[in-house]
């Protein structure tokens, strides 16, 4: 990838594709929650990464794509595997210890990181003032959407803790992979090194903390349904569009995005539990707006 390549600001490409991701994740969390009755959390993270792995080497394959390339990348992809890996067994282990609305708020504190650590690698990423102004707010405006449930959620400690470390690892992700020889690696290699290290990791982890393995036949079809869609959707599609992006746009912008992750989640469980949209919920997504449009000025 070259530096003519790249852009320095968001298009309506990029636009319409962290549109479609943030609302897909906005729905995987509210599904991961849903089916840890079934299937416990690191085992759900644990197939999705082995299932995407899977996918993205045949995908490989088909478009004639090597994953294995001497490029000087190896310990830089393998730091961002261990990164990424550490990330998801932090969320499904938070999403089992505390409510989805806090691990939501606290996992996605990820942008900070990002705006705060790679302007210092990258110079083409710093952010003015009123980009900044716009990520507390798009911050700002997810606090308050959740503001209540913080209150009357009996969350434990431990699950705040764990998805406070699950955004530190995602930022940290985004800036190993702008600052290193990764910004030079294709989408498909990129995606591979993360997935590859999580699919040889969490298994072992899920077995380590003594998780029981339910028979597939024991499975609802609820349970198939929602793992088929983290795993196809979530882990490799998404994920894989993600990469791509990251490659080609500012990172900062793009996590800067994120924030209608949380967003979207509130709408789909109002819709899903037939919660009540509230007006707080209409103010925060004024507010998220605002945001983004102070975020991606010129």
């Amino acid at each position: 990838m070259t530096a003519t390549q790249r852009k320095d600001h968001l298009d309506s490409v990029a636009y319409a594709l962290l549109l479609a991701c943030c609302l897909f994740w906005g729905l995987q969390q509210v599904m991961a929650k849903a089916t840890i009755v079934e299937v416990p959390p690191v085992l759900q993270s644990a197939v999705r990464a082995v299932g995407a792995t899977l996918l993205l080497m045949l995908w490989c394959r088909w478009r004639g794509i090597a994953l294995w390339v001497s490029d000087g990348s190896l310990w830089a992809g393998l730091l961002a595997g261990a990164l990424f890996t550490f990330e998801f067994a932090c969320i499904y282990l938070a999403l089992q210890n505390t409510g989805a609305a806090r691990v939501t708020v606290f996992l996605y504190t990820s942008p900070f990181w990002v705006a705060a650590l790679l302007p210092l690698f990258v110079r083409s990423e710093q952010l003015g003032r009123m980009q900044w102004l716009g990520l507390t707010c798009a911050f700002g405006a997810v606090v308050f959407a959740l503001w209540g449930g913080l209150h009357t959620q009996g969350a434990g400690r431990l699950g705040d803790v764990l998805a406070l470390l699950a955004g530190a690892s995602w930022g940290l992700t985004t800036v190993v992979i702008r600052s290193t020889r990764l910004a030079r690696v294709g989408a498909e290699r990129l995606l591979f090194y993360q997935l590859a290290s999580s699919a040889v990791v969490l298994p072992l982890v899920s077995l380590a903390l003594g998780e029981s393995w339910p028979a597939p036949a024991n499975l609802s079809e609820f349970a198939w349904a929602s793992l088929f869609l983290q795993t196809a959707v979530g882990a490799f599609a998404s994920y894989l569009v993600w990469m791509w992006m990251l490659t080609r746009y500012p990172a900062a912008k793009m996590s800067a995005f994120v924030f209608l992750t949380p967003v979207f989640a509130l709408i789909i469980a109002a819709l899903w539990l037939k919660e009540p949209i509230t007006l707080q919920m209409v103010i925060a997504l004024a507010l998220v707006a605002v945001g983004m449009v102070l975020v991606n000025r010129r």
